[in-house]
């Protein structure tokens, strides 16, 4: 594949031609070592969204906390929403004015502390307190991730490495899955206590690496920091360990030139506020698309599977505990793998493409799963069941193409920077005030009426599968930079003159330099 249809041909024409892999090179083999530091604030989540469906199918937990039901249960599956969602208002704002790795930081040591009170956890409010922390200090590890990554990677590998950010949702579910399994025999509380005290594991390997991450090149320049900004480019990107003396390569030269010039316009040109987000037609669409993205990513029928799987597992006659925890590790498994899958081939297929990939699959698959739901709740055919769970797996495969790698890799690539930090909270904003509302009322749903509840999710799939194709533009073979084109027209090509003015007037300034050295 060429670079430019990953990158573009501005900056593909000043990429360094060699002939050896990324692994092979030093300062990319480190660039991407490090940032695996934020890759696995994905894992934290999908450890949390794992470990309740494992929690809920032993017995062991269900008599120690009274075997909570509807309401009840629904409660401390919200706790965790319902603490992200108070800390949203003001984590954007925070990654913004401190920084991405700070922000990040806090979050690190905010889930190890909630991680140490939802293991010693004597009673059901204790664990609804430590799980309500959980999800605050989520969003302080999962909110700047993306950014951070998208802002720092090097730019052949960006659209792989941010669609890789929420794979790595399911890299924390097969952990917690397969320790719930492997603790099922176990009598006493350390059947439960023991995954729930291993949800600090991701955290504690992101603090140990932390020192080490650089802080986002953008940032820095937003705050009027542009030469660190330029040695951290030029270590990572080119190799370069003191471009004072040894000059910028071209491709750092042209990527602080555009990084300058667009934060510069941005800067000068919009609001910085939230309500920056609706001031502009460019700005609202990539607003709605953001916010589209993250409530269609949880209204399309996961919820019902991802935290209520040993109801739906109920609801076929696959009741006991054995199965249920060995579904749960197989299914995070196959999910791992169709999303990574994705994530590798996102520049090669696109992302508009697998979006619409996606949205079809689901539907099709959602429509046989309820067709069968309703056969094997009426006549208690095992077959039908059994299909049923065989279009769990499709389901899960479609969404695993696209609402997990895109999730928050697609609206990071379509904010411009002054909008992203606040754009991505809004977006998880959507995504938990969906799982709050839903932690509620699927099992109501699902206990109320059944198959019937999965009906509502056939007609919003294909409600979400034509708003994909109208409004979702393709991203791939631009920039960070360029991306705006496509939402802001010719004032996003005036900033990209600018660069090329820059561009010129920093070469000329390294010949200069280099002159009278």
């Amino acid at each position: 594949m060429k670079d430019a249809d990953i990158v573009g041909s501005a900056l593909a024409e000043v990429l360094p031609q060699t002939n050896k892999w990324w692994f092979q090179q030093r300062h990319l083999l480190r660039l991407n070592l490090l940032l695996l530091v934020p890759l696995l604030s994905s894992a934290v989540s999908g450890y949390d969204g794992s470990l309740m469906n494992g929690l809920q199918s032993l017995p062991q937990w269900n008599n120690y906390f009274g075997s909570p039901t509807g309401a009840t249960l629904g409660l401390v599956n919200a706790a965790q929403s319902i603490g992200s969602v108070l800390a949203l208002p003001f984590v954007g704002n925070l990654s913004d004015r401190f920084g991405r790795k700070p922000v990040l930081l806090t979050g690190i040591l905010l889930i190890i502390a909630a991680t140490i009170i939802q293991g010693a956890s004597i009673n059901y409010p204790m664990f609804v307190i430590a799980r309500l922390i959980v999800g605050f200090g989520g969003m302080f590890v999962v909110q700047p991730s993306p950014m951070l990554i998208a802002e720092l990677a090097f730019p052949l590998h960006r659209g792989k490495y941010t669609s890789a950010f929420w794979t790595m949702y399911y890299l924390g579910a097969i952990l917690a899955s397969w320790t719930t399994f492997g603790c099922q025999n176990y009598e006493s509380d350390w059947s439960w206590r023991t995954p729930t005290i291993l949800q600090a594991g991701y955290p504690i390997i992101q603090l140990i690496f932390f020192y080490w991450v650089p802080e986002s090149p953008r940032w820095l320049v937003a705050q009027d920091r542009a030469p660190e900004a330029a040695a951290i480019l030029s270590y990572y990107h080119s190799g370069v360990v003191n471009a004072t003396n040894e000059g910028h390569t071209p491709l750092v030269t042209r990527e602080l030139a555009e990084i300058v010039s667009t934060i510069q316009r941005e800067k000068s040109a919009e609001k910085v506020g939230w309500g920056a987000l609706f001031s502009t037609p460019g700005n609202r669409k990539r607003t709605l698309i953001a916010v589209c993205v993250g409530a269609f990513a949880q209204w399309n029928g996961i919820g019902v599977v991802s935290y209520y799987l040993t109801l739906v597992l109920d609801t076929v006659g696959i009741t006991d505990t054995f199965t249920q925890t060995l579904i749960n590790g197989l299914l995070q498994i196959f999910n791992f793998g169709a999303a990574l899958s994705a994530a590798i081939l996102v520049d090669r297929l696109g992302r508009r493409t697998l979006f619409l990939w996606s949205g079809v699959g689901m539907l099709i698959s959602y429509i046989v799963w309820t067709a069968c739901s309703a056969v094997n709740s009426d006549t208690g055919s095992k077959p039908a069941g059994i299909v049923v769970v065989v279009c769990l797996f499709a389901f899960f495969f479609h969404y695993d193409i696209a609402c997990t790698p895109l999730l928050l890799g697609y609206p990071t690539e379509i904010f411009t920077y002054t909008l992203r930090s606040k754009g991505i909270a809004l977006e998880l904003m959507a995504i938990y005030v969906s799982l709050t509302i839903q932690a509620f009322v699927n099992p109501v749903g699902m206990e109320n009426i059944g198959w019937k509840y999965y009906i509502v999710f056939c007609c919003l799939l294909a409600v979400f599968l034509a708003v994909t194709w109208v409004l979702f533009p393709e991203t791939k073979g631009h920039s960070l930079e360029e991306i705006a084109v496509l939402f802001d027209g010719p004032e996003a090509d005036e900033a990209l003159v600018d660069a090329k003015i820059m561009e010129s007037e920093m070469v000329a300034h390294d010949i200069t330099h280099h002159d009278k050295v």
